[in-house]
């Protein structure tokens, strides 16, 4: 074998994994959502990734947004000039729309007044909404009194919840509504659109100064956990890497880490690193980043 596959195989298969895990107590919650899959825990590594940029990124692009975190402190700690967040849930994209319009503060006023029982929830719930704004509160609603944040079909309410509180234990009412507040003030940098994230990738596969942040749906490699947690759940992974692989730009993807996915960046010639994270149980598992370069990474 030759020097430099032995170096590559190497990047890609046996480096270290360091086994400190962030603590998400000392990252900033911007999002009102809670997301399954929700990228708090990665965030100290975003900055690092931006900070490791030849050039500040002139557009940040999180194709697959979701609850947002990584986007918004990009927003929030100016990491980049402009954002683009891109999400295909109509539901969830009611809630960027409405946080990032003149419907931001009603939306924060209806969470405040809202009288949370479970009577309440399921009756606000049943009624189809009549127009963005309320779209988007019956999906925060959703967000945060059904169990595990699932917006997906088949997810239930909270039973017994955090302390017994059953479906109050998620609805802090004032800090959603801060939450929202707070998003406005970032507004002007914040572009949103409702649309297919690989489209948006290869629209702006031109922009050397881009820098994307893909969190696709975990449904590679057989996995089903993507099927159960998100309305939109099947993707093409391959034209997404080979899609990704054709930017100009920079980029990180985060993936369940199984060997399937390995290979896969192994044939777009990307590097692999795996990462140690704590799930909703807290327990502590790998978290896959892939990119051309992931050096940075300590």
């Amino acid at each position: 074998m030759r020097h430099s596959e032995a170096l590559r195989q190497q990047t890609l298969f046996e480096i270290t994994v360091p086994e400190r895990v962030v603590n998400v107590a000392s990252v900033p919650h911007r999002s009102p959502f809670r997301y399954p899959g929700g990228k708090t825990w990665l965030i100290p590594r975003i900055r690092t990734w931006l900070a490791s940029q030849s050039q500040r990124p002139e557009l940040f692009i999180e194709p697959f947004t979701g609850g947002g975190i990584v986007g918004l402190t990009v927003a929030f700690e100016d990491l980049a000039d402009r954002v683009l967040l891109v999400e295909l849930d109509e539901n969830v994209a009611a809630v960027w729309l409405t946080m990032l319009s003149q419907d931001n503060n009603w939306l924060a006023e209806r969470v405040l007044s809202f009288d949370l029982t479970e009577e309440h929830v399921l009756e606000e719930l049943a009624a189809p909404p009549k127009n963005t704004r309320e779209r988007a509160f019956k999906t925060i609603l959703k967000n945060r009194t059904f169990h595990g944040g699932i917006l997906a079909a088949g997810s239930a309410p909270i039973r017994s919840g955090e302390n017994g509180k059953g479906i109050r234990s998620r609805w802090y009412a004032e800090t959603l509504a801060r939450r929202i507040r707070d998003i406005a003030l970032v507004s002007n940098k914040i572009e949103f659109t409702c649309a297919d994230g690989i489209q948006i990738i290869e629209r702006n596969s031109h922009q050397a100064r881009a820098a994307i942040f893909i969190d696709p749906p975990y449904t590679a490699a057989g996995k089903k956990a993507g099927k159960r947690l998100y309305s939109h759940h099947f993707l093409d992974h391959e034209r997404l890497f080979a899609v990704t692989h054709n930017c100009q730009g920079d980029f990180l993807m985060t993936y369940d880490n199984a060997d399937d996915v390995v290979q896969m960046a192994e044939r777009h010639g990307f590097q692999t690193r795996t990462i140690a994270m704590k799930n909703t149980h807290h327990a502590v598992m790998k978290e896959l980043l892939i990119g051309r370069d992931v050096g940075w990474v300590s």
